[in-house]
């Protein structure tokens, strides 16, 4: 399978190419700061399985906000500066599978530094690296006006409408391209970019993912530790064969009288919050410490007495389903790095209001409507996710009854998708022997994927590591009251800048701070503001405002 990853030589003949291309021999004629149109037209072309379809100089753009979009940060365009806009592929080994599209940005005026951004869902998007990343404060200049390369890719397939997103899954290449190859692949080739254009190699490298890109870059730590130097996954689908199984698992329990309705989620909301919200001396509507509140809170006191039912009270069948979703989910043999299990969910934000991603129980595990066969669009995001799955992925039949799945009969495929998809290996003494650092997120109101999986990840790492040594390069964080994409509760911190100041000048991270921002420029005010404690430490309140950091401190 080697042949299928872009290999150094073949980078190396490339560079040499273009080298020639633009006027000089074994030295380059000029760099995209001294001649920025010449330099950019003359990326265009082909070299073994790289090609350059388009690359344009692109003027300053200003900054605009969008009435509507999928997330609070997907409505924001960040201002750009002067860049030249690189539009490429790398073609596949196999015939029948798709190209790996990519995206790279070259700033006229670059810092010497990269940021790989992460993918989505299914991905089959093309990733363009022109977005704000992760977590971003809505007020700050994107990376790349800051000077970085940004670049991306669509991991090798593309999605179409009307089709499911797992269908590129039934080709091998592309479904290794998905796992991991695809992010490698662009890597390369973008270093290949950056020193054609500026005439060296980045400085340093940084990758940014949030759910699948924060996989993305877990996998990147443990397949190619020595490939960047700072990462950041946030709300990372760590334990990915396991998500897809559990998610699919609390869809088929709702298929009936499980389902629960809009006003009854926010019967649940309320008395969570009425259960736990004090816990932390503050009445703010939030629970900063969750996994307290998952020992305090009795779904069971929500069951409606002598047979009635109604949006005050659950039935029998709908608190099995709570059960189900808040309980583990057990596989009958191990997976990749010998897990077996996937824990269940845990409480609050589970009336956080849905809008395509965005939300708690009704965006990503009940939708509008009960599960159906095949998902519709207006069922829940995990059984979208988790039936098309073990459609597609796992039991390869797209015409699969889900109800009659059954996981033994299925267990070499498992195994062949966790080593491919489970970023779970806890061995990262390379990536720290040479100096990466790594920071995770989690969101503890995060419903599309668990939070609990990446805490257990992490402590994982401990366990191999040591605690000390562990804390000499990774940090993990929890965000308490925040849904998968940054809503709910505060969720915005410059991570990049935390990166970087702890890569590049050795400030390791403490307790950070988290806002919340209203959607509106220029100034997108703070509407509130949290500390944002490393685990397993979470806010306690002091006094003060309730919206601001300073009132609260973190403490296990």
């Amino acid at each position: 399978m080697e042949t299928m990853t872009l290999s150094s030589a073949k980078l190396c003949a490339w560079l040499v190419g273009t080298a020639t291309a633009l006027g000089a021999t074994g030295a380059f004629a000029a760099t995209l700061a001294e001649d920025a149109d010449t330099v950019c037209k003359g990326l265009v072309g082909s070299a073994d399985a790289v090609k350059i379809d388009a690359a344009t100089l692109q003027t300053a753009s200003q900054l605009a906000v969008a009435e509507r979009g999928p997330t609070p940060s997907g409505r924001i365009t960040p201002a750009n500066p002067v860049f030249c806009k690189v539009l490429g592929q790398i073609e596949p080994v196999d015939p029948k599978a798709p190209p790996v599209k990519f995206q790279v940005n070259l700033p006229v005026e670059w810092n010497g530094r990269s940021v790989q951004y992460g993918g989505g869902g299914f991905n089959g998007v093309l990733i363009t690296g022109l977005a704000l990343p992760p977590a971003y404060p809505f007020d700050k200049p994107s990376p790349l006006a800051r000077g970085f390369v940004t670049y991306g890719t669509d991991s090798g397939h593309e999605s179409k409408p009307g089709e499911p997103p797992q269908l590129f899954a039934l080709n091998d290449e592309a479904f290794e391209n998905f796992a991991h190859r695809a992010y490698k692949k662009v890597r390369d080739t973008a270093v290949a970019l950056m020193q054609r254009a500026y005439g060296k190699k980045p400085d340093k490298m940084y990758f940014m993912g949030s759910s699948e890109g924060g996989r993305e870059a877990l996998t990147m730590a443990q397949r190619y530790p020595d490939d960047f130097d700072g990462i950041f996954a946030r709300v990372p689908v760590i334990n990915w064969v396991g998500l897809q199984h559990a998610g699919t698992r609390s869809g088929l329990v709702t298929m009936g009288e499980g389902w629960i309705n809009p006003a009854q989620v926010r019967l649940v909301g309320d008395a969570v919050r009425a259960a736990c919200d004090k816990a932390d001396g503050s009445d703010d509507a939030l629970v900063q410490d969750p996994v307290g509140c998952k020992a305090a809170f009795k779904v069971e006191t929500l069951r409606c007495v002598d047979g009635k039912s109604g949006d005050q009270c659950l039935t029998d069948a709908q608190i099995k389903a709570v059960d189900t979703l808040h309980a583990t989910y057990k596989f009958p043999f191990a997976l990749a790095n010998g897990l077996d299990d996937y824990p269940g969910w845990g409480v609050s934000g589970e009336d956080t209001p849905a809008a395509g991603p965005t939300g708690g129980w009704m965006a990503w595990w009940l939708g509008a409507a009960p599960p159906v066969q095949p998902p519709a669009p207006n069922n829940g995001i995990a059984w979208i996710y988790g039936a098309g799955g073990i459609r597609y992925v796992f039991a390869r039949d797209p015409n699969l009854d889900v109800t009659t799945y059954k996981v033994e009969e299925h267990k070499a495929r498992l195994l062949e998708v966790s080593s491919l998809m489970d970023s779970t290996d806890p061995d990262l003494s390379r990536f720290r022997a040479r100096g990466g650092r790594l920071i995770m997120l989690e969101h503890m109101a995060d419903y599309a994927q668990n939070p609990y999986a990446g805490i257990r990840y992490f402590e994982s790492v401990e366990r191999k590591l040591g605690k000390a040594e562990t804390a000499e390069f990774a940090r993990l964080y929890t965000a308490p009251g925040v849904d998968h994409v940054g809503s709910g509760a505060p969720a915005n911190v410059d991570m990049l800048s935390v990166l970087v100041d702890w890569v590049e000048k050795g400030t390791a991270p403490g307790d950070l701070e988290v806002t919340e921002q209203k959607v509106e420029a220029p100034s997108f005010s703070v509407l509130r503001a949290m500390p944002l404690c490393r685990w397993p430490a979470w806010p306690h309140y002091k006094s003060g405002p309730v919206t601001q950091a300073s009132s609260f401190a973190c403490a296990p």
